[in-house]
């Protein structure tokens, strides 16, 4: 059973989202302010996935999640948004984020993205020093990838930015997040058009049509997401 955190001061909404996500075979655990949230993961390291509101009584989800990613956490989460503006849905992806829901919502649409969610992030470096992603795999140890056993060659930059998509799989990645890990061999970082010829160099690599990637995928106006 998957264990989530609700992040949420609406009791209405909570008692509708608990009542759903735990017939639909999650377990719930409920916070109401950014410092219940927060006793709650210190307490607790084994949450699958976060939904977190936005506004708060004592702040909001964004400032909660830099947070968590500031300190290495890679859990899962989810904003639940009432604003569908651009500029929020990129300040909740910018942090961190990996998802939103604008409310009002579909419970069935919310139970949906979870599931997508946890089954993309369920991809973890093995222990034997490997990323996997169905056919693709990359030995982190030597620096080497293998699509279907054979082996791609990648500068530097492009191996990067392969394992920066592979680590965060399921996730969308700003053009922004992408550029302020990503640096070239010397050292110097990449531009935003050099970003744009390394996604390109990826896809005539990986996929096998370039020009409708299944796996590299665009989010128009946002950034790069990896597909399983």
């Amino acid at each position: 059973m998957y264990k989530l955190l609700l992040l949420e001061d609406d009791i209405s909404l909570i008692d509708g989202l608990t009542y759903s996500l735990e017939k639909n075979g999650f377990d719930i655990k409920v916070a109401r302010s950014l410092l219940e949230a927060g006793n709650l993961l210190a307490e607790n390291t084994d949450f699958d996935l976060l939904l977190f509101d936005v506004t708060l009584p004592d702040g909001n989800g964004f400032t909660l999640c830099e947070k968590l990613r500031d300190s290495g956490n890679l859990v899962p989460i989810i904003f639940l948004t009432a604003s569908d503006e651009e500029t929020s849905i990129i300040r909740g992806l910018d942090c961190g984020g990996d998802d939103y829901i604008t409310k009002p919502f579909k419970l069935g649409e919310l139970c949906s993205r979870i599931r997508a969610l946890l089954r993309r992030s369920s991809m973890q470096m093995t222990g034997d020093g490997l990323l996997r992603s169905g056919e693709l795999t990359v030995n982190l140890a030597e620096g080497r990838v293998f699509l279907r056993g054979e082996p791609v060659e990648f500068t530097g930059a492009e191996y990067r930015l392969l394992c920066l998509l592979l680590k965060n799989s399921g996730r969308v990645l700003t053009r922004g997040m992408i550029l302020d890990k990503l640096w070239d061999g010397a050292g110097n970082f990449v531009d935003d058009n050099t970003l744009s010829v390394y996604v390109r160099r990826l896809r005539e690599k990986l996929e096998d049509q370039p020009s409708r990637p299944e796996h590299l995928k665009t989010v128009r106006g946002f950034g790069y997401q990896w597909k399983e």
